[in-house]
């Protein structure tokens, strides 16, 4: 027994050491290097099958595709039967229902059928599903500091990040594993002193050739620990 807690004390000092050491931008180039070291995901035509599931609706398969140096980005499921499939090549965004884009104003409303809800769902999937990559996007203000922390059982290096303020106006924490770097979940919030906003726990991985995903993502709200849903990454290619 007394080895083991010496042991668990010395594996504690050195990821302390490690916490102490390293900055916050080499931190986050070592994440990258595990999850994506030759940049696969910002060079190809990607694909990605999504399942989302909520406590109170039934499962939606989202089919994403994108490629980030042509700037083109495809969106597409199904919502009461009807298909939805949103497509973007560079600034031009098309929408169609069911085939095709002569649909009512009612129906338009009904299934949020707008630019301005593909533009925000192509940045939300792109933000989430590029992390840590997208760290080293223009207007990203990263504290330095690297800091030792327990995130829901797990020995973890956070950081703290925060935006230009035309890019947005959330306080964001990253964990990452002191060992591998790779991603363990992140944090975020819009008033931090109410302790509002979510945070979302990172479960398994999606490998395909040199990429590593997180498979499994499950958002909670922070005041209430009230699981919001789950998002799973069922299909990667590229």
């Amino acid at each position: 027994m007394t080895r083991y807690i010496n042991f668990i004390a010395l594996l504690f000092s050195c990821y302390v050491g490690i916490g102490q050491s390293i900055i916050a931008s080499d931190l986050i180039e070592k994440s990258i290097n595990y999850h994506d070291p030759d940049s696969e995901l910002f060079t190809n035509d990607v694909n990605m099958v999504l399942i989302g599931s909520t406590p109170d609706r039934e499962d939606r398969i989202t089919n994403i595709s994108f490629n980030i140096e042509k700037e083109e980005f495809q969106m597409s499921n199904q919502i009461d039967g009807k298909s939805i499939v949103s497509d973007v090549k560079r600034d031009v965004t098309t929408i169609l229902l069911d085939g095709t884009s002569d649909y009512s104003k009612e129906e338009a409303g009904k299934y949020r059928l707008s630019v301005d809800r593909v533009t925000m769902m192509k940045n939300y999937y792109q933000y989430l599903w590029l992390m840590p990559m997208k760290l080293n996007d223009p207007g990203t203000i990263i504290d330095p500091e690297v800091k030792l922390e327990n995130f829901f059982g797990k020995e973890s290096l956070a950081i703290k990040v925060t935006y230009s303020e035309e890019v947005g106006k959330d306080t964001w924490y990253f964990y990452f594993s002191p060992s591998s770097y790779a991603m363990l979940g992140y944090r975020f919030y819009h008033d931090e002193s109410k302790n509002d906003g979510e945070y979302i726990i990172l479960e398994d991985e999606a490998i395909y050739k040199n990429v590593r995903l997180p498979k499994k993502r499950t958002w909670y709200t922070h005041a209430e620990d009230k699981i919001l849903g789950t998002d799973i990454l069922d299909s990667l290619k590229f």
